[in-house]
């Protein structure tokens, strides 16, 4: 295996389980908190988010680019210089980006609540953005080391770090949390706080990982590095430049879902109490749309892009080495992999959203009209990222911000009247539609720089949908069964029935794909062994 291969194979693990533990932690935080105080939670991530994808996302990319193309002709230098200057400017702008969320704390709570009988108040949501903000002042400079130990090609630290970075965090919110809920006996309000925290003791985690590894590479390091003359030295300004020019277009990509997630959190509420709801639901609805739901929808998502983003860096070479024909190829096995996973579990989250919901945190008949109406998104999403890294590896980077700023725009004219009309119906639907655009943008764009003609995906497209059709078809009459003999009225039955149902479906699916040559078309022949090893066929 190459070495860019190797390391592309290293980051996607790393970032794949830590996105993993990212989603599943939050079952048990919602067992500890409930329902009506976990939606405090949400209110602080959202505009956290957005805040870190600005201060670091295109970071450990763009300085990755940077030292591995100047290292290769030589100039160790203008890496060495970067790492120096750039370590009191990441500090500089993780103080400032806390400070900055500090400030808006109010104002955007303000925002947020629309109504006194709301059930939070504008100080708690104030108090817990502030809570959160304390880990940008960390995370900017541990970004920059990540993406210089990657120039020099060593990507196991990002990799390890960002997964100690997770673990440290979680590890750290539930017990904190467990700890004030069952141990002192304390209020919700301050587990939340302490839930939020979390991020910071989380930081601290991964850039002890990064230190360790910093100490055994930088003997490494330092041996092939000169310093050169001042006449030879790259101008500061010159080297920003590069490094802006690779990290905003990643920035965008990596802030997609919490832009549409932020336009929710500024006219949500106020939307669904001009549409009639009670002020003492919106914050449970708007809880649900973007966080509990949001979760469940999102694993299959982190399987579909982990399976077809492994492609991405084939496309990059190809496209460099001009050979369009490889990377129309590579794009085909990208789309049907990608909706070959993403098509059959998103609609299956949907078809069991009742027992999902159920098992994974109470019985709602609200939080399961969410979910089964909010998962088919899960192919939208997974649609987004990855046509948006395509952009990327074709060199059409601008692209990618142009249209994602469009679907946001689309998704904040639409959001207001269509929640009036639909209540959360109508946020998912202005979500849809939003995201619709930007990946039509996308796609359009993508075409038309390689000239790609979708015969084959089309055909390839219906045979998945018909094959989903006939396994939601199955699912359905087996849910029908389990609960014709019993109710689902306990979490251990809804998880039996999920499973069984899940079980029963996947294994249509796969079996039929499978005898019509599709699964081995997109999976290859690892797949024939798993098969014969399952005895599925012989």
């Amino acid at each position: 295996m190459s070495s860019l291969m190797k390391g592309t194979a290293i980051l996607t693990i790393g970032l794949f389980l830590s996105k993993l533990l990212g989603l599943v932690y939050i079952f048990p935080f919602y067992a500890i908190v409930g329902e009506e105080n976990i939606g405090l939670y949400n209110y602080a991530y959202i505009p956290y988010n957005i805040m870190l994808s600005i201060a670091i996302s295109g970071l450990p990319i763009a300085v990755s680019k940077f030292v591995s193309k100047y290292n290769a002709i030589g100039d160790y230098d203008a890496g060495r210089r970067l790492v120096k200057t750039g370590a009191l400017l990441m500090i500089i702008t993780g103080f400032i980006a806390f400070i900055i969320m500090n400030m808006l704390a109010t104002p955007i709570a303000n925002i947020v609540i629309a109504d006194d009988e709301q059930m939070f108040t504008v100080e708690e949501i104030a108090n817990v953005i502030q809570w959160v903000s304390y880990a940008l002042i960390l995370v900017p400079f541990m970004s920059l080391v990540r993406g210089y130990l990657q120039g020099y090609g060593h990507f196991l630290p990002t990799s390890v770090s960002q997964l100690i970075e997770q673990i440290a965090r979680i590890v750290f919110l539930l017990g904190g949390v467990f700890i004030v809920m069952n141990v002192l006996e304390g209020d919700p309000v301050t587990a939340v706080n302490v839930s939020v925290f979390a991020a910071f003791f989380g930081s601290i985690g991964g850039l002890a990982t990064l230190f360790y590894f910093w100490k055994r590479l930088r003997p490494e390091i330092k041996a092939v590095q000169v310093i050169a003359p001042k006449e030879h030295q790259l101008p500061y300004s010159t080297m920003y430049k590069e490094i802006f020019k690779y990290a905003i277009p990643i920035v965008f990509v990596g802030l997609g879902s919490s832009l549409f997630q932020l336009v929710d959190m500024l006219t949500f509420n106020r939307a669904m109490i001009a549409g009639g709801v009670s002020a003492k639901l919106t914050d449970t609805y708007f809880t649900m749309l973007n966080l509990l739901t949001q979760k469940i929808v999102m694993i299959p998502v982190v399987l579909a892009t982990g399976f077809s983003m492994a492609i991405i860096p084939t496309i990059a070479k190809f496209y460099a080495q001009k050979d369009i024909i490889q990377v129309r190829v590579s794009m085909d096995k990208t789309y049907q992999i990608l909706l070959f996973i993403t098509v059959p579990a998103a609609l299956g989250i949907s078809a069991l959203a009742e027992d999902l919901y159920h098992f994974f945190y109470e019985q709602s008949e609200m939080g399961t009209q969410v979910l089964s109406h909010y998962a088919p998104l899960a192919v939208l999403f997974a649609l987004f990222t990855v046509t948006a890294a395509i952009l990327q590896g074709v060199e059409y980077q601008k692209w990618v911000v142009f249209s994602l700023l469009v679907g946001v725009f689309t998704k904040t004219v639409l959001n207001t009247p269509l929640i009036k009309m639909w209540s959360v119906d109508g946020a998912i639907i202005a979500t849809a539609i939003g995201y619709g655009v930007t990946i039509c943008i996308n796609i359009a764009v993508i075409n038309k720089v390689t000239d790609y003609k979708a015969k084959i995906i089309v055909r390839r497209i219906l045979l998945i949908f018909i094959l989903t059709g006939v396994m939601i078809l199955a699912v359905l009459i087996t849910h029908f069964v389990l609960t014709w003999i019993s109710p689902a009225d306990t979490k251990v039955l809804a998880f039996i029935y999920a499973a069984i149902c899940a079980g029963i479906g996947g294994t249509i699916y796969g079996v039929i794909s499978y005898k019509l040559g599709l699964a081995q078309a997109l999976l290859g022949d690892k797949i024939t062994k798993i098969a014969r090893k399952l005895k599925l066929v012989k």
